[in-house]
């Protein structure tokens, strides 16, 4: 089976795409449709940060509309989602 192809939001380039919608929502099928596998990595591992720094339970409604905001505005918004207030990168 041929690698499904979409052109990236994100990276602004052809990549491969996902395998399946990330979740049930309007925007996980816009992901689906319109974000590189590359790029979901790089999600994840921003989910992270944004989970560990806003100390977030993922649980909660709250927590879950936070994240779907952060979501659309890293894949789909001007530069890049916002950083928690207090976040310092860390060092290399």
């Amino acid at each position: 089976m041929a690698e499904r192809l979409v052109q990236c939001a994100k990276l602004k380039q052809e990549l491969p795409g996902l395998d399946e919608k990330p979740f049930d929502h309007p925007l996980g099928e816009r992901i689906y449709n319109e974000v590189s596998v590359k790029a979901w990595d790089m999600w994840k591992e921003h989910l992270k940060m944004i989970i560990n720094e806003f100390r977030l339970n993922p649980a909660t409604l709250e927590a879950q509309e936070m994240i779907l905001k952060q979501c659309e505005a890293f894949f789909f918004g001007e530069g890049t989602a916002e950083m928690p207030p207090d976040y310092v990168p860390p060092s290399a």
